[in-house]
């Protein structure tokens, strides 16, 4: 999926509004002319070793089929050579299109930090799934299946939803980031301060091992 980068922070700017206020994802979400709180800059969630000598930065959108293509086909193999082996920490930073990836997003951090990136899994692996839903109804049920593989209940999804702060706090960290690293697409990589585009894994490959070599690890 391609954005502008102005277009990025208006479809931000929407899916807040419209997650805060979402009667159909949770009931009790503020009505309509209550006041957003400020927004506060959340920390990444790192996957792998602090110390690897590689930092991979994933922008994704979880309504986005290229990421899923991605999470598919090339996130198994980067994961079990590069992450899993100790060269790689991985850091996924979410992209809002809209309000229904917005709420998946919210979603995905239900259940805290070290339950984010199985919970991003099964979001990306249910992708065609849950996105299938013809209305907003179909699709905060769908997600609800979601959350409930990944072990919350409903009440907890629920008050995930509802929580205008943490809300305020993804589309400013989302708003930040995305600004900061000039991002117009998803998926997009940023590899040791390198952006990169989405690309075959071979061609990834060479550049995380050519990024290796710099820091002497290859």
């Amino acid at each position: 999926m391609i954005s502008t980068r102005r277009s990025l922070i208006a479809a931000a700017t929407a899916a807040l509004t419209l997650a805060a206020v979402a009667p159909v994802i949770a009931q009790e979400a503020a009505p309509a002319q209550a006041e957003m709180p400020e927004g506060k800059i959340l920390d990444d969630i790192v996957l792998g070793s602090a110390d690897a000598p590689v930092t991979v930065i994933e922008y994704a959108s979880f309504t986005c089929s290229h990421c899923q293509a991605f999470h598919s086909e090339n996130w198994p193999k980067l994961k079990a050579e590069y992450v899993d082996t100790g060269k790689v920490k991985f850091i996924q930073r979410d992209v809002y299109f809209d309000a229904v990836g917005l709420w998946a997003g919210i979603l995905a951090r239900c259940g805290g930090d070290a339950k984010y990136y199985a919970v991003s899994d099964l979001l990306f692996d249910d992708q065609k799934t849950w996105l299938a839903a013809k209305s907003g109804d179909e699709i905060a049920a769908n997600l609800r299946k979601v959350g409930a593989k990944a072990g919350m209940s409903a009440e907890q999804m629920d008050a995930c939803w509802a929580d205008q702060q943490k809300v305020a706090d993804l589309v400013a960290t989302f708003q930040k980031n995305a600004t900061e690293d000039k991002i117009e697409g998803t998926p997009t990589f940023i590899v040791n301060g390198e952006t990169v585009k989405n690309q075959p894994w071979d061609d990834m490959k060479k550049i995380l091992d050519a990024k290796l070599a710099e820091a002497g690890k290859q």
